[in-house]
């Protein structure tokens, strides 16, 4: 399956041009891969945080299922 790539015009502050052109000459690749892999790393810090805050809700899920568990098990066993 290929990637399908779009052409993009944008502007950019002076300081940044310079940093993402001293970035591509570090790395010998174009300003637009540049641009390309500070995205790709912002989307997957994004996918990451959303990840872990859906974790987080299932983990709280999970205790208050498993404290709701024990109450029952020690009303059923009456212990």
């Amino acid at each position: 399956m290929g990637t399908h790539v779009a052409k993009l015009t944008i502007s950019l502050p002076r300081d940044l041009l310079s940093v993402a052109d001293e970035i591509a000459a570090e790395k010998g690749i174009s300003r637009s891969k540049v641009v390309y892999m500070c995205l790709r790393d912002m989307a997957d810090r994004r996918l990451q945080m959303k990840m872990a805050e859906g974790y987080k809700a299932l983990a709280k899920d999970n205790s208050r299922f498993a404290e709701l568990a024990t109450t029952v098990v020690h009303e059923v066993l009456d212990e």
